[in-house]
């Protein structure tokens, strides 16, 4: 798996964890595990949403022929386009530190609906 990890500042995490998750359940999974809100899409995606004192801890991971990237972009325009009163900003860690051999397809997203 590859695996992309941000946070977004916000005082309501777990709201925006929850309506993630809601929004994508018909896609696959969702639910919670070891206080985490975990989705999981039936082609293999995964996000896991972290609920800390002031922000959404994210990781997004997508099988090794995935495009963590491009997935790591979908995620962040939901949780963004849920707090657009809000401004929110999802900011993911350091794309560019991929492990030598990690490089993304094209492929590996759920969709942008």
């Amino acid at each position: 798996m590859q695996n992309r990890h941000g946070t977004m500042a916000t005082d309501r995490p777990e709201r925006y964890a929850k309506q993630l998750a809601g929004h994508w359940a018909r896609k696959g999974s969702a639910g919670q595990e070891d206080g985490a809100t975990v989705i999981r899409f039936e082609t293999g995606q995964v996000v896991r949403m972290w609920p800390d004192t002031g922000l959404l801890r994210v990781e997004a991971s997508v099988p090794d022929d995935g495009d963590a990237d491009r997935f790591a972009q979908v995620v962040k325009d939901h949780l963004e386009r849920f707090g657009q009163r809000e401004e929110l900003d999802v900011v993911w860690d350091d794309l560019s530190a991929s492990p030598a051999g990690d490089t993304p397809d094209a492929t590996g997203a759920p969709g942008s609906d």
